[in-house]
């Protein structure tokens, strides 16, 4: 192991190298340092040219970090990740046809470097089929120069699946806390472990470089065994980085390090809009010991309702990081409060085996099929993240977002709903751009799928969304199906929303949690 400042590792990389990248989201474990060097060495000389990027999630700060770094013609050739939504400056070159350009799901990227590292044939997975990750549709692709297939339709015993092919690995790009002087690296103070250590031993046994940036040193032998994230044995090159952030906006949480706990009156509070709205009336679909996702965007709302409505410790919220419990936070990936922290891939094991019990997702555009996009719309690029793996696996699906979007402003005033200026875009479409959750193959295998906005609720059927709710004070003519791409079935029993959801008082949502768990298990199933 040779310890090196960021400049000296940059100038490993060669042109054409195939990199693979640690970290999630606004700075997460991101091993920053390092990615700052290679642009700063493409700027001043050229190289390294034709790079692929690969990373399971989304990197970046919305502006020059993560991600962003590479974005230069000429550097960037093709890169593959779960979605540009951090990382702008990388999804208007994938917009202007400049690179190859694919957003596949998280889980399945996280678990096929998992494949790599074992030397096993790829990835195959149920996951992404009959969306428009299915070679039969888009195969992930995001731009005209992606002409690659990276994915495969197979048959085995008599059933469909998807093959996610391995790639070459030259260069694994980690972050950890503290390494010591073998290069043993540990993870204290992140957030997330993500796939550090299937990232090294994939790197290892594609004969790569693995590059380690943390925050300080230590001498051999002093650190735990049992703290250690990556062993020495797999790392080539230690950065040291004494001004390393927790993450891009966050210098130290010590809750989301996992040592301490806060006082859930300490949690941030929303403020009472059409979103907290949306969050309260997904967050009446709780019970006892629900096993949830919480996916990103306007879903994150649901956990500070939790903290607010004090009904945390009765449920146990996850997210695709690995954290377990607690709250997650809008800070993508992160939480607080929480009572484990798990490698990446093992949580997608458990999302994909249909672990989920309730899923708390966003929804861009839906159509009258069903189908959700996430991925593409608006002339925008921002890619699924984990979101196909999730919505495809869950036993219940919660689709959140505003009925509109772009300027859409409410008001409430005696437990009913009043919109005062109407949204610009519509989001229930007559067609999708692309598929990320399939209504009608969720719908015929009877997953349980509702669609939670402002002002109504759909629940899945197999002719499409069926309104079954609608605020009160609203007319269903001129505030719902005006609004609509498509004329929407109606419940014959169309209910009411919950007054109590355009109340800003507390809902008494604990109340209604105070019985006990209803998770089917053996137990449940002998009555004990």
């Amino acid at each position: 192991m040779q310890i090196m400042n960021a400049t000296q590792a940059a100038a490993l990389l060669e042109d054409g190298d195939t990199i693979l990248v640690g970290g999630s989201g606004n700075g997460h474990a991101v091993p920053e340092k390092i990615m700052a060097a290679i642009e700063q060495r493409f700027l001043a000389d050229g190289h390294p040219r034709n790079i692929t990027s690969i990373h399971p999630v989304g990197l970046g700060d919305k502006a020059g970090k993560g991600a962003s770094h590479f974005a230069h013609e000429g550097l960037l050739k093709r890169i593959v990740c779960g979605t540009y939504v951090d990382s702008p400056s990388v999804a208007d070159m994938a917009a202007r046809n400049e690179i190859e350009a694919y957003t596949l799901p998280q889980g399945a990227i996280s678990l096929l470097i998992r494949e790599i590292a074992g030397g096993r044939p790829g990835l195959i997975t149920h996951t992404g089929l009959h969306t428009f990750v299915d070679p039969r549709q888009a195969g992930g692709r995001q731009s005209a120069k992606a002409t690659e297939d990276l994915i495969e339709v197979v048959t085995l015993a008599g059933r469909e699946w998807l093959f996610y092919k391995p790639f070459p690995i030259e260069v694994a790009l980690l972050r950890g806390t503290t390494a010591d002087e073998d290069g043993n690296i540990t993870m204290e103070h992140e957030a997330v472990y993500g796939e550090m250590l299937s990232m090294a031993q994939a790197a290892r046994r594609c004969g790569g470089l693995v590059i380690a940036q943390v925050k300080r040193l230590a001498r051999r032998g002093t650190l735990a065994p049992k703290a250690v994230k990556v062993p020495g044995m797999l790392v080539d090159v230690v950065v040291v980085d004494p001004d390393q952030w927790q993450t891009f906006s966050t210098k130290h949480d010590a809750a989301y390090a996992g040592e301490l706990r806060v006082p859930l009156a300490d949690m941030p509070v929303l403020s009472f809009d059409e979103r907290k709205i949306v969050a309260r009336r997904a967050a009446l679909e709780l019970y006892p010991g629900a096993i949830c996702n919480i996916g990103s965007g306007i879903s994150t709302g649901l956990p500070t309702v939790a903290a607010e409505e004090n009904v945390l410790d009765r449920i146990v919220l996850t997210n695709e990081q690995g954290l377990i419990g607690g709250a997650p936070s809008s800070d993508a990936g992160a939480a607080r409060n929480y009572a484990a922290i798990v490698d990446q891939p093992y949580q997608f094991d458990f999302y994909d085996g249909g672990g989920v019990e309730l899923a708390f997702l966003s929804a861009a555009e839906i159509d009258g099929e069903g189908n959700v996009n996430v991925s593409r719309f608006a002339d925008k690029i921002v890619g699924i993240g984990g979101f196909v793996n999730i919505s495809q696996n869950a036993k219940k699906v919660i689709f959140s977002g505003t009925f509109t979007a772009g300027g859409l402003k409410v008001a409430t005033e005696g437990g009913k709903l009043r919109i005062l200026q109407e949204g610009k875009h519509r989001k229930f479409v007559k067609a999708v751009q692309q598929i990320c959750f399939n209504g009608k193959v969720g719908a015929a295998r009877g997953q349980q799928v509702i669609y939670v906005t402002e002002r109504a609720v759909f629940r899945l059927d197999v002719g499409g969304p069926v309104l079954i709710e609608i605020a009160p004070g609203l007319d269903l003519a001129s505030d719902i199906v005006a609004h609509m791409d498509f004329k929407p079935k109606v419940s014959p029993s169309l209910n009411t929303m919950d007054a109590r959801i355009f109340d800003p008082r507390p809902m008494g949502l604990a109340a209604g949690l105070a019985g006990a768990p209803r998770r089917h298990s053996r137990l449940t199933r002998r009555g004990d």
